[in-house]
């Protein structure tokens, strides 16, 4: 499929996400998968992070992915933690950047984590 996704990751976000199957090639994926690869996110990454959480498919660029990219370039992170986090936890996109990240790291900083210390955590 030219991203990386087998049979198997294919099955799995079917699987997890049914939903994916009415999700349009042009305005839902190749968006997403142009989006990722623009962050440094090779096909394997982006694949994992689709499988893992399909819903990604339906998030806006503009109101939530590129939102929460941008909170996490402002911890300090540079492209390649970003991708790897994306990678690894792509279900942060699914939590309110206003209620959630951002208040949560605001308390780990009370606590005396660094902003390097909690994107260390992301990446």
């Amino acid at each position: 499929s030219g991203l990386g996704m087998d049979d198997s990751h294919i099955a799995k976000a079917i699987g997890s996400f049914p939903q994916i199957v009415g999700c349009s090639l042009e305005a839902n994926l190749k968006p997403l998968v142009q989006w990722m690869s623009g962050l440094g996110m090779d096909g394997s990454q982006i694949a994992k992070a689709i499988s893992s959480f399909p819903n990604i498919l339906l998030y806006s660029l503009e109101a939530n992915l590129k939102p929460c990219v941008q909170w996490m370039s402002d911890l300090g992170m540079d492209g390649s933690q970003i991708a790897k986090a994306i990678a690894k936890h792509p279900q942060l996109f699914g939590y309110s950047l206003e209620a959630n990240l951002k208040p949560k790291a605001q308390l780990l900083r009370e606590r005396g984590l660094s902003n390097g210390e909690i994107a260390s955590t992301l990446a």
